[in-house]
């Protein structure tokens, strides 16, 4: 995931994870995250529960030959760059066939194209997007859009691709079409708030194209399970004291 506008890649991870039951394999050592750390946020059972856990952790699914990083604390705005370059250099030190980045971006600032249709947008750096244009045209995916570098008025400037509260997601997409890695990002436009619905479009998204989990169901929420985390997303309510 990206660390961007309501955590909702955080929260599609979290529901990935948590329903293919993944293991803990590692790490991801940085000194770019505010340093965090905390319970074991897919705990089942009370033996579990205490394992401490860090900002950045590798879950793997041997199975599915699927790896997953989550992030779960905000990157130092000064040191992004630098986080953008350790990723793409792991990325590269693992030898990935691709890369799929969950983002979000802010609602409200859409332009007039970007408002028609879904709320759903997908980017892929030209090495991957050759291999998956048939499979982009079966499932009628909208790429994301480029707008104009100064809306409403004429110039012949290019326009340029803007991921308003996508934190590095831009950056690193850009740095992946450099150094030709098969990157993909898939993004949601929504707003801060209660972003569990977000999150389950997003990992719905994710599944048409990676079949993650088979087989549909009338309710497609239904198929992924809640981690034990999310009923703390909100804190413990009102308190008392404040009456």
């Amino acid at each position: 995931p990206a660390v961007a506008v309501g955590n909702v890649g955080q929260l599609a991870v979290d529901l990935v994870v948590s329903t293919l039951n993944m293991s803990r394999v590692g790490y991801f050592h940085t000194d770019c995250l505010i340093p965090m750390a905390g319970n074991n946020p897919y705990a089942t059972s009370k033996a579990d529960a205490e394992e401490l856990h860090t900002p950045a952790e590798v879950y793997t699914a041997a199975e599915l030959k699927l790896a997953v990083l989550q992030i779960r604390a905000p990157i130092i705005q000064t040191r992004s760059k630098k986080f953008r370059q350790q990723l793409t250099s792991w990325i590269k030190a693992s030898g990935f066939s691709r890369t799929v980045v969950l983002s979000s971006s802010h609602a409200y600032q859409r332009d007039d194209q970007q408002l028609q249709g879904t709320s759903l947008r997908y980017l892929m750096t030209p090495s991957l997007l050759a291999a998956s244009a048939d499979t982009l045209k079966e499932l009628g995916w909208r790429e994301m859009e480029r707008i104009p570098a100064f809306p409403g008025v004429d110039t012949d400037a290019e326009p340029r691709l803007c991921i308003p509260g996508g934190g590095i997601t831009k950056g690193l997409y850009t740095d992946s079409c450099a150094e030709d890695l098969p990157l993909a990002v898939l993004l949601l436009f929504c707003s801060e708030g209660d972003n569990i619905p977000d999150a389950f479009a997003l990992v719905n998204h994710l599944n048409d194209w990676l079949h993650l989990l088979d087989g549909q169901s009338e309710e497609p929420n239904s198929k992924w399970k809640i981690p034990t985390s999310w009923s703390l997303l909100f804190g413990s309510g009102i308190p008392p004291a404040l009456f």
